[in-house]
């Protein structure tokens, strides 16, 4: 209600001054003969913007509500802000920032310095600014700092990075291509590509994931095509230099390379194709790593499903991804090392009724990321899951990295109001082999395997069910919370990782423009 009372006041104020520097189509105020950004969207409004305001029950004829007739409907109660943005002549750029607070309450996850129970409260600031020049050259930094407070446990890579510069590079459009432009990049940069099952920028960490080096894309009407050759940077990336307090620096010794490209030309459903080699040229034997190729494919898209009026009732979605690894490792073997055949499949498919209240919708999963069977027969077939968003994927408790992985999930998903969604899953987790070790969220060998000294055939690790309630204030303001319990298996509590079942709260707000 507070926001149209401020697009009321603008309107009339509008009718009554309108002359007076205030353009009233463009929403601007000019000062100076330079276009000056209000902070406050709400405070802009053309007359017929205030009119077609939902809460607007009956419009004047000067195209303005009526005073105090309104219908009870949901609206912000915070202004709307955008990034702050400038043009003149040739050059343009835009200065924003995020702003996340987190609190977190975990018991006996699969965490490094475990089990036990913390408590703890995190933030992250990560202000931008761009400028870009003649549409050909952009240049662009983040800053972030990323902080843990609180905490009963020791605090983890992706919890605190302060005072840094999370990306910095320089982009040029090098070619214009009659579909499309080719860009190049160079710098401290995110990768993200498709579903972030194999490379993710990690927005849930509290640091994010970052890589420094060179990355080059194509965008055009049928293919997407991204070619990155880049060095992990933070703790989030695996880079092997922690540093919470001094400057990050990417690490010398691993490379990350490759191609992720999506066609979308195909009669039904879109396309990716991938190839990813990641090198270390320090393998550590106490994860896997190593010299691996990874090659892959996905294959997704929607089924829609129409009455006599051509209006879309339900629709069911599909997505299917799998890759296979080949490569070099010397995982435990501290010799030159052992043959890599390793791989995932992930198969997922969603049912939505469309015109139904609170639009609901059901899905069902399935994951499997391979494990070792023999680990004295000269092979390591446990697959590296390089850089991905396991948070999405494998439980929000976070207590698994997809190697030696099998999942089976169903959930759904309702939206009561327009800004509300309600989000219910539940996973049944398995070892894939269980002469192979249990990999927590950060990929460390967690055993003991069936095959060593006081180890289990029972390869069941456990259930975890996740409740997530998620409210988007406003297009700046977004609240989470969401709750998960696990309860552990035979493969868990038949060895010496036995423990009580794990639970997790959290709660966030996420401010940004």
């Amino acid at each position: 209600m507070l926001r149209k009372r401020i697009s009321l006041a603008a309107c009339l104020g509008a009718m009554l001054w309108g002359s007076a520097g205030y353009d009233i189509n463009a929403g601007e105020v000019i000062q100076g003969g330079h276009l000056q950004s209000n902070s406050s969207e709400t405070a802009l409004v053309s007359y017929s913007e205030c009119c077609e305001d939902e809460c607007c029950d009956s419009c004047t004829d000067n195209g303005c509500c009526d005073l105090g007739v309104f219908e009870d409907c949901e609206k912000s109660f915070l202004p709307e802000i955008d990034p702050m943005t400038f043009e003149n002549c040739a050059w343009k750029g835009d200065v924003g920032m995020a702003l996340r607070y987190r609190y977190l309450n975990e018991d006996n996850r699969l965490r490094p310095g475990g089990p036990g129970r913390t408590t703890y409260n995190q933030w992250r600031f990560t202000p931008h600014a761009s400028v870009t020049y003649n549409d050909t050259v952009t240049g662009y930094v983040e800053a972030i700092d990323a902080s843990t407070f609180g905490e009963d446990l020791p605090i983890l890579p992706i919890d605190e990075n302060r005072t840094d510069l999370l990306q910095y590079y320089v982009d040029v459009k090098v070619m214009e291509l009659e579909n499309g432009d080719v860009h190049a990049r160079y710098g401290r940069q995110t990768l993200n590509y498709g579903d972030q099952h194999v490379i993710s920028p990690l927005g849930w960490a509290n640091t994010f994931r970052n890589f420094e080096g060179y990355s080059a894309y194509y965008k055009g009407k049928d293919w997407d095509v991204n070619a990155f050759s880049v060095q992990p940077v933070n703790g989030a990336a695996r880079g092997t230099v922690y540093n919470t307090t001094s400057f990050d620096n990417p690490d010398q010794s691993e490379y990350v390379n490759g191609i992720y490209s999506t066609y979308r030309g195909l009669d039904k459903g879109t396309m990716d194709l991938f190839w990813i080699w990641d090198v270390e040229n320090e393998p550590d034997v106490t994860r896997q790593d190593g010299d691996r190729h990874t090659f892959g494919a996905r294959y997704y898209g929607k089924h829609e499903i129409k009455d006599c009026c051509d209006k879309v009732e339900r629709s069911w979605g599909y997505d299917l991804q799998g890759a296979f690894q080949v490569g070099t490792d010397t995982f435990q073997s501290g010799g030159p090392g052992l043959n890599v055949y390793s791989g995932f499949f992930n198969a997922l498919v969603s049912h939505t009724w469309e015109t139904v209240d609170m639009k609901p919708s059901v899905f069902a999963l399935y994951y499997l990321g391979t494990g070792d069977q023999d680990p004295t027969d000269g092979r390591d077939s446990t697959y590296f899951s390089l850089y991905p968003l396991g948070h999405a994927y494998w439980g929000i408790l976070d207590n698994f990295s997809g190697q030696n992985l099998v999942d089976y999930s169903v959930g759904s998903k309702i939206t009561p109001t327009e800004k509300l969604t309600l989000l219910g899953q539940w996973h049944w987790f398995d070892k894939h082999r269980t002469q192979d070790y249990i990999y927590n969220i950060a990929g460390a060998p967690l055993g003991p395997r069936s095959t060593d000294a006081g180890g289990t055939q029972d390869s069941n690790i456990g259930n975890e069910l996740d409740l997530i309630a998620t409210y988007k204030v406003n297009k700046n303001l977004t609240l989470e919370s969401g709750y998960s319990w696990f309860w552990y298996g035979g493969a868990v509590t038949n060895t010496a990782l036995n423990r009580d079942d794990a639970s997790q709260f959290y709660f966030l707000a996420n401010y940004q423009f």
